[in-house]
């Protein structure tokens, strides 16, 4: 069974974006939607909902042009082109006898082998297919995204007592390795597993927020990156979502859950729903509504839950979130609950209802602990799932705490606690429902997960290792604050390509699995050694940095770059001088200097002018035909373009055709060990370049007129004229060139390194670093 097309069947917000992101993944897509009576475009809805992720941002489409897999239709002139689609997915609306009438008509017209699903988030997937036929129920199974698809990791997959099991395999393969999904196999009862955990946790924070008199702004401070989870928190997550859409799943799964769980709305927000109409973001409305002031600038106002009107409370200090800035998420977590006072009564009400009920729902909701750890990650942004910060605070500690407040423990804990266990996950093992350890099984060939066993460090710095990742393949694996390259991560560099050389291995891999793989140079260090006035040391490390980025491309074994999350900068510079590139699907890479009032001096702009002139024909690689490579370089690299995505990291020459886009960011490392092992057999090492042609005072010229007449026309500031002026210098391969010329590369990355020391002199440079490393935003000077 292959998935090679699909059709989605329903183009609201949620189907059109799955369509997105099956056309993100290079699968072509039928979308359907039905004929709306007084509309002469029969095919208007499923059009709209085109246009509409088109337009949606964060955007939908990874490349517009991607759009083009999507063919549109409707469900009374098209159904029969469902015949061809490998998988069949339904987005309409939340009633049932809706999406039964759908299915019996879909059973018709789909070929056998098609795998048949429904995003519903509510409606048991069992009820949808009674009546079909036994083979269609075996080929059933339910596939629940989050919102928006393309940035949620989560999948919910959700077998029916019919499902076929190897349908659930060969789905699950598609999804996590095609589509870039993060999937956990859901019980199909109500809410599934993140909406059944995570929909309780904001009634529950509801309650206690009015018990312990705080604002829901104060209750999104102390629950949101404080405690491990994401910015929106509670309230902002709420607003996102639709309080409507909450309001009737926490009614659905108070009729359909027993009288413990407790899903009641606290008057208040039945109030926002019912009375005032205040639905969140949809509406303008919510906990927090947008306006702007005088200045026309967006405020945000706070929702006073007693008088029902909104107010300007500045910013929100809540003393328990100060207390723990900049310590370690295991500390931020303990200090937070054991918190004194009303924020402290109010974390531990909430967490606790949290931990029980997580316990509770091991077994009912998903047959695995790490299932519902992954789908409250995956699904709402958390660095811990429930049983994950548990062991954080240690099991008997929650035990203990639960008892006190009267609490029947759940079977599981109650498991736990006769067994003195302190930790879910212990010793490559995690306890079942039941309480019974038993071998983890990681989901991904995660380094950093408890699937230890095939990784090795051989050579360990503060701030990034060398890890043998098995079958003779190295890695070097940054893991400093934002993978800022320093000397640990250079060095590092350096030390692997060595032990590959020294100890026989097939190659090298430059990756990590931090949250980005390098937001480029460390800036601190550079600034404060410019204005020490230490130029030899400068000149020095930037030699290094080079010869360390060079040597990717130049070693005698293939090396392969893994990047993903922000790759800016020098990381940028690591990426484009590998043999090959495996890059996550979600990547945001530039050359981005210009904005510290610098330009690439590792070998980016050396590259980037390579990379644009090879791609000309050979009979444009000379003379003023030239020029249009050297402008093309000189505007990707002077307005400091960040692609969106891989694709258009490819679409702008930071990739190449040949390399490789993965849409599952756990999975490139694995990826990029697959791609070093191929190349390895018969590698011949390259040698550096000696004719690149170039302009010289041509370009120059010609770059200089383009610039002074965007000065004058106010589209440049002075400072950006003088950081342009170099970059132009460089890319035309230096002054006193003519129009024949051809350099070397080591003659390219001599000027970098020259118009980067050049640069770093000045004090509109050193002015831009000082702002940038104070605001975190580009400098206009």
């Amino acid at each position: 069974m292959k998935i090679q097309k699909a059709a989605v069947i329903g183009a609201g917000v949620m189907g059109a974006a799955i369509a997105a992101q099956l056309a993100n993944a290079g699968i072509p897509v039928t979308l359907l939607d039905i004929v709306l009576p007084d509309n002469p475009d029969r095919n208007f809805l499923a059009k709209s909902g085109v246009q509409r992720a088109l337009k949606a941002r964060p955007a939908a489409f990874m490349d517009p042009a991607r759009a083009a897999l999507i063919q549109v239709g409707n469900l009374e002139d098209d159904l029969k082109k469902l015949k061809d689609a490998d998988w069949i997915i339904e987005a309409i609306i939340e009633k049932l006898d809706a999406k039964r009438d759908l299915w019996a008509k879909v059973e018709q017209v789909a070929k056998k082998t098609a795998i048949i699903s429904s995003n519903s988030s509510g409606i048991p997937m069992h009820l949808q297919i009674e009546g079909r036929g036994e083979d269609f129920q075996r080929r059933f199974v339910g596939a629940h995204f989050f919102n928006p698809p393309r940035y949620l990791h989560l999948l919910e997959v959700i077998p029916t007592p019919k499902t076929d099991p190897a349908i659930v395999k060969t789905f699950s393969e598609f999804a996590e390795t095609t589509l870039g999904k993060g999937i956990v196999v859901a019980n199909d009862v109500p809410g599934f597993v993140a909406n059944r955990i995570g929909v309780y946790g904001i009634v529950r924070a509801m309650d206690h927020m009015q018990r312990a008199g705080l604002t829901p702004a104060q209750v999104d401070q102390l629950t949101g990156p404080a405690l491990g989870r994401a910015s929106s928190a509670t309230f902002r997550t709420a607003d996102l979502s639709g309080l409507d859409i909450i309001y009737h799943v926490s009614n659905d799964l108070g009729k359909a859950t027993p009288d413990d769980e407790d899903f009641t709305l606290t008057p208040a927000f039945r109030a926002l729903v019912e009375d005032k109409k205040w639905l969140g973001d949809k509406t303008g409305s919510g906990f927090y509504k947008k306006t702007k002031d005088e200045k026309g600038k967006t405020k945000i106002l706070n929702l006073n839950l007693d008088t029902f009107e909104y107010e300007d409370q500045g910013k929100v200090k809540v003393a328990a979130v100060d207390a723990v800035k900049g310590r370690p998420l295991a500390e931020r977590v303990k200090a937070l609950y054991g918190a004194e006072g009303q924020e402290g009564e109010f974390l531990r009400g909430v967490m606790n209802d949290g931990f029980w009920y997580a316990a509770k729902m091991a077994g009912n909701v998903s047959n695995r602990l790490q299932d519902i750890d992954n789908a409250l990650k995956w699904g709402f942004g958390w660095e811990q799932g429930p049983f994950e910060t548990m062991d954080t605070l240690g099991v008997q500690t929650v035990i203990a705490n639960l008892e006190a407040e009267g609490r029947t423990l759940p079977p599981l804990l109650a498991a736990m606690k006769a067994s003195g266990r302190d930790a879910f996950y212990q010793g490559g093992e995690i306890v079942t429902p039941g309480g019974q350890p038993t071998p983890y099984e990681a989901p991904y060939f995660i380094l950093t997960d408890l699937k230890k066993d095939a990784t090795k460090i051989i050579k360990k710095r503060a701030g990034a290792s060398v890890i043998d990742l098995g079958d003779g393949v190295l890695l070097a694996e940054w893991h400093a604050k934002m993978n800022a390259l320093g000397e640990d991560q250079l060095r590092t560099v350096q030390d692997a390509h060595k032990l590959v050389q020294d100890m026989g291995y097939h190659g090298l891999v430059i990756g990590n699995q931090g949250d980005n793989f390098s937001a480029g140079a460390n800036l601190p260090l550079i600034l404060s050694q410019a204005q020490a006035d230490e130029w030899d040391e400068l000149d020095d490390m930037i030699k290094q940095f080079q010869q360390v980025t060079t040597s990717l491309r130049f070693s005698p074994h293939p090396t392969v770059a893994a990047p993903f999350g922000l790759t800016l900068g020098g990381g940028a510079e690591f990426t484009l001088h590998a043999d090959h590139v495996v890059a996550s699907a979600e990547l945001y890479m530039g050359l981005v200097e210009v904005g510290v009032g610098l330009i690439p001096g590792g070998g980016g702009t050396k590259e980037m002018l390579l990379r644009f002139t090879d791609m000309q024909q050979p009979s444009q690689r000379l003379g003023a035909t030239l020029l249009p490579a050297v402008q093309r370089a000189f505007e990707l690299i002077g307005t400091a373009k960040v692609s969106t995505s891989a694709l258009e990291a490819r679409n702008l020459g930071f990739l190449r055709d040949t390399d490789t886009v993965a849409m599952n960011k756990n999975h490139i490392l694995e990826d990029a060990k697959r791609q070093v092992l191929a190349l390895a057999p018969g590698y011949v090492q390259p040698t550096p370049r000696q004719d690149i042609p170039v302009m010289g005072d041509a370009a120059i010229g010609a770059i200089k007129s383009a610039l002074h007449g965007m000065h004058q026309g106010g589209y440049i500031t002075d400072y950006d004229l003088v950081v342009s002026e170099q970059l132009a210098k460089v890319l035309s391969g230096g002054t006193g060139n003519n129009r024949t010329a051809k350099v070397s590369e080591q003659h390219l990355l001599d000027l970098e390194r020259e118009a980067f020391l050049t640069l770093l002199g000045k004090k509109g440079t050193q002015q831009r670093i000082e702002h940038m490393l104070k605001t975190g935003k580009p400098l206009r000077n």
